[in-house]
């Protein structure tokens, strides 16, 4: 029996309303926690871990902000959420320095890398859900076509693969990033730690999109050819 593919597709997405999106996300998670720790320990001496501390609080806003936006919780928000906790609860657990604060901030990357590593063993990887989340806006249609892309063992593929390059990628940048906690100031670290975060998180999205060009374009190619092969046997 043949397998034919989904007949709906992604829906477009609304160009202002990404670029939205990513500028409140730069904002609360990068900006946001650089000035209120550089405002709070020069201008109102708070202590290094305080400080710390209270700026972790902007990552939570901007989680609240786009659940209320979009009015829904998915995949996605349900794993950040879960990695706010363990953020929170490693926050108060151990020795109470900025240092060990931002080397437990490392860890949870590196967490998230494991977990993405992990996910590999069960039936569905953790960027079959991430690229649900990015690649559609949403509706049942969309997301039905999705979900059907999985019965293609070149899809299924592509998804294992991103999700074993992020893993991998996330557990090299915390292991990066502990080790610079221990060798740079407490304050350069601020600056220096979410620009890794976020940096990281470019370069993957840059080479996600590029690997699932790749990998779409090989799949149309791979299809033309099967598609010419028979019509040349039946001629």
């Amino acid at each position: 029996m043949s397998v034919t593919a989904p007949s709906a597709g992604p829906s477009a997405r609304s160009g202002k309303a990404a670029a939205l999106g990513w500028l409140l996300t730069i904002g609360l998670n990068v900006v946001a926690p650089i000035v209120t720790y550089n405002t709070l320990t020069e201008d109102h001496g708070w202590s290094e871990f305080s400080a710390l501390l209270l700026s972790g609080a902007w990552p939570v806003l901007d989680t609240a902000v786009m659940a209320a936006w979009r009015r829904k919780v998915d995949e996605f928000a349900v794993v950040t959420l879960v990695f706010l906790v363990i953020t929170a609860v490693v926050s108060l657990v151990g020795a109470h320095t900025a240092r060990a604060l931002l080397v437990k901030d490392s860890g949870v990357t590196g967490l998230f890398g494991l977990l993405c590593l992990g996910t590999l063993l069960a039936p569905r990887p953790l960027m079959f859900y991430f690229g649900r989340k990015f690649a559609t806006d949403g509706t049942p249609e969309s997301t039905a076509w999705w979900n059907g892309m999985w019965q293609y063992e070149r899809f299924r593929s592509t998804m294992r693969t991103m999700t074993l390059v992020w893993g991998v990628a996330y557990v090299a940048e915390a292991l990066t990033r502990i080790a610079l906690a221990y060798a740079l100031p407490t304050d350069t670290m601020v600056v220096v730690s979410p620009v890794m975060i976020y940096g990281v998180l470019a370069a993957l999205g840059v080479w996600t999109a590029w690997f699932g060009r790749r990998r779409a374009a090989e799949g149309a190619r791979r299809a033309a050819e099967a598609e010419a092969s028979a019509a040349a046997t039946a001629a």
